[in-house]
């Protein structure tokens, strides 16, 4: 009975296969695996309008030379697509006769599924119905439902056994393997993350002695002795019912800020300034030695697009270069408004805060949140920047792609750089935003007792005395452990569990049709076809797996160049970073070999010789690193007001050797003001100003240089901000002078990858005049 149902079920299929030009059993060797798959919704009038467009797209196929076989299962249709092997030719010979693709190893011999399958997506792309619409139109139309390239089984598990596997966490990576598999341009994403990853050791190593030298000092430090010894009387950090409180109260935050704004914070940001540049520059010469091994040094994307499009249609024409200035002024206008919103919307986090923080501490039913009201408002504001974030990626993909349209690239290449520059500069802004803010404007805009700058009633936020970095510090922890975290479940457990729901279906299919017995679809290494039940096993396996695009790849990309921002930037507050990163992309590396091998459709395999305009993006972020590092130390942290009291205003400054040369300096940085000040009173309270113990404080201390008569600035708030500037300006250039001398004194490209190139060069030039010579004896 099983078997009889078994050959029901196969001739079953062989009637819905009465459309295919590939019958079901091959006695002689053919290509097994087929290039691409498209799926639609099975139609039964066969005057819908629907039916019509599939049947048109399908015969312009046809006409291509591309073979279509048509399988049925449930309510989808499937079409296997394979190309003709005179196509393949065709783009063979076109790369020896070009300028750029002419040494990549392809241009004779067995045509790689890559290479086919790139050629065949092109060509899909590339055509289009009578009434116009191309493929992406009709998939967006519902014409089609998908279309995707099928994972080799054999060479899928072969990945799987040696890369994408937990147990491989701290294994080397097949990167030929996976440039063979995946094409070029995934395999450099490894090779890069690959090489970021090893380079991040170092700088790890660095940012936790730094930490662990402020840990070695937490209890005997002078300056958190000042303040956990303290009787200063603060004043009220919000208006109505905050009172004034004892700087001692804060002896923990001290502490926890001297774990990230000491002495060593200077040196690592300088190191980590030298490191950015340094690491470029090795890795342009771990690419330069792999793509030369690959032989796509000198690959052009724009040539090969161009050599496709003859194969696609030998009769096409170029697409021209355009400019036009009309349109570069709409899209310069319409990224400086999207960069407005956006900054409009770190403006919109800085009032949550100071709005949060007044309601906290006037009305909350906890002391400790009343009594660490900006702190909790400072955890609660980068949880929502974190949802912004998560919100306004899918805004700035949107717009970016928009943009783009505008623009009218003349190829695929030129348009993803476009949309790369557009989608990073807006995921930057929306990311930085409030962290400049932070850095740079929080705490210094604030007004002082008497004059406060307030937004309605409110008051801005104030830094605490032991300086700002701690703020800083939070901000970029919660969005990093957030971030890092949260993206790598949801990356995994969605293509998992999709996964799970195609593995259902497959194991539905297999008892509704039974096992086929053949040998030959069983035997992974002949060219017999399989029968109809193992082609339609094997591409519901594919498409139950997560849809990939052209721009999956670019996602990777995107988030760990956003990571690498993080780690360079704003370092100087947050040493550990480089430690969050190593951590975060041992694991990051496996999980995406693991999603892109199991649990995803497979990506169409590109060609390439670089990470394109990632490396120009990479450099800038160099620049700007060494930019905001060095603000970061002279502006933000109190390195430069501890160098100032030291020097000058200090016990050794003025020749009292008995006691610690930074002893009193918490003190010079508070100023005092006074409750008889008319404007004083106007913004405190007779009842915000008694003390825990019920005493009436007459005068109350905040962190600025002001005159306690007329409250102006002081002579030392002067000298400390011309100290500030100086050192912003001696760092910067001391660092870049570092930069270009490291950039100079590294070679691109190593010695033994030029002399490659020559004797490969010499070798073809040997070759083609044997050629030559061989078809002068020929003729004679």
């Amino acid at each position: 009975m099983f078997f009889k149902t078994l050959e029901e079920d196969i001739e079953l299929f062989d009637r819905q296969d009465s459309n295919s030009t590939e019958p079901l059993l091959h006695s002689t060797p053919t290509q097994r695996s087929f290039d691409y798959v498209l799926v639609a919704q099975k139609v039964d009038d066969e005057k819908d309008q629907k039916a019509q467009r599939q049947r048109a797209f399908i015969q312009q196929l046809e006409k291509k030379n591309i073979s279509v076989t048509t399988l049925y299962h449930e309510d989808k249709v499937f079409y296997g697509l394979r190309a003709a092997r005179e196509m393949f030719e065709d783009y063979q010979y076109l790369l020896k006769v070009s300028d750029s693709c002419n040494c990549c190893g392809e241009t004779s011999g067995a045509v790689t599924q890559t290479t086919r399958i790139r050629i065949v997506h092109f060509i899909l792309e590339q055509t289009f119905i009578n009434t116009g619409e191309s493929l992406n139109e009709l998939l967006k139309n519902n014409v089609f439902e998908t279309m995707f390239c099928l994972h080799e089984r054999k060479k899928q598990k072969q990945l799987r056994k040696k890369w994408a596997q937990w147990s491989h966490l701290f294994t080397a990576q097949p990167f030929s393997e996976v440039k063979s598999y995946f094409g070029e341009k995934v395999a450099l994403y490894y090779l890069w993350l690959s090489w970021y990853t090893k380079l991040l050791i170092p700088a790890a190593a660095l940012g936790v002695v730094v930490f662990l030298y402020g840990l070695a000092f937490f209890n005997t430090n002078p300056l958190i002795k000042e303040v956990c010894e303290s009787n200063i009387t603060m004043c009220p950090r919000c208006d109505n019912r905050c009172k004034v409180w004892q700087l001692s109260d804060t002896c923990t935050y001290a502490k926890v800020s001297h774990l990230f704004d000491n002495e060593g914070t200077v040196a690592f940001a300088m190191f980590m300034a030298i490191w950015a540049t340094l690491f470029l520059e090795f890795w342009k010469r771990t690419r330069a030695r792999y793509v030369c091994q690959w032989k796509v040094f000198d690959w052009s994307e724009e040539e090969e697009e161009l050599i496709l499009d003859i194969v696609n249609d030998q009769n096409c024409t170029p697409k021209q270069f355009r400019h036009s200035y009309l349109r570069s002024t709409l899209v310069l206008i319409l990224v400086t408004l999207m960069l407005v919103i956006i900054i409009g919307l770190a403006l919109a986090l800085v009032v949550f805060r100071v709005v949060a923080a007044a309601l906290m501490s006037e009305s909350s039913h906890w002391d400790f949140v009343k009594e660490n009201a900006n702190t909790v408002a400072v955890l609660l504001g980068a949880v929502l920047h974190y949802i912004t974030i998560q919100i306004m990626t899918r805004i700035n993909r949107s717009v970016a792609f928009q943009l783009c349209a505008i623009e009218e690239t003349n190829s695929f290449a030129a348009t993803e750089r476009s949309f790369t520059v557009k989608m990073f500069t807006f995921q930057f802004f929306t990311l930085f935003s409030s962290l400049f803010y932070v850095a740079f404007f929080l705490g210094r805009i604030n007004g002082h007792p008497g004059s406060y700058v307030r937004i309605a009633r409110w008051r801005l936020e104030e830094c605490h005395p032991s300086g700002c970095l701690t703020d800083l510090f939070i901000q970029m922890a919660v969005i990093m452990v957030l971030k890092q975290t949260i993206n790598n479940i949801f990356e995994f457990t969605v293509p998992w569990l999709k996964r799970c729901l195609g593995r259902n279906a497959a194991k539905k299919l297999e008892r509704k049709c039974g096992h086929c017995y053949r040998k030959t679809c069983r035997n992974e290494d002949g060219c017999v076809e399989p029968c109809n039940i193992c082609k339609l096993r094997d591409w519901l396996r594919n498409y139950h797996l997560t849809n990939t695009d052209a721009f999956s790849l670019f996602n990777e990309f995107l988030e760990m160049v956003i990571q690498f921002s993080f780690t360079t930037i704003f370092v100087a507050a947050f040493p550990l970073a480089p430690l969050l990163a190593l951590i975060n992309n041992i694991f990051e590396i496996r999980l995406d070999a693991i999603k892109m091998v199991r649990l995803e459709r497979r990506l169409v395999p590109r060609k390439t010789n670089d990470i394109g305009v990632w490396t120009k993006v990479l450099e800038a972020i160099g620049v700007l690193a060494v930019m905001a590092n060095g603000l970061v130390i002279g502006v933000s942290s109190d390195f430069i007001p501890r160098l100032v009291y030291r020097y000058r205003y200090g016990p050794c400054a003025n020749g009292i050797t008995l006691t610690h040369c930074m002893e009193g300096y918490i003190n010079d940085t508070l100023a005092t003001a006074f409750l008889n000040h008319t404007g004083i009173q106007n913004d405190f309270q007779h009842s915000q100003m008694k003390t825990e113990y019920g005493y009436n404080a007459t005068s109350c201390s905040y962190r600025d240089y002001r005159s306690a008569e007329d409250y102006s600035l002081t002579s030392q708030f002067w000298l400390v901000l011309a100290v500030r500037f100086a050192f912003v300006i001696l760092f910067e250039h001391v660092v870049v002078v570092c930069k270009f001398i490291a950039a100079w004194f590294v070679p691109d490209s190593p010695i033994r990858v030029k002399n490659d190139r020559l004797h490969d060069k010499l070798r073809r030039l040997k070759l083609e005049l044997q050629e030559k010579t061989r078809c002068k004896s020929t003729d004679v």
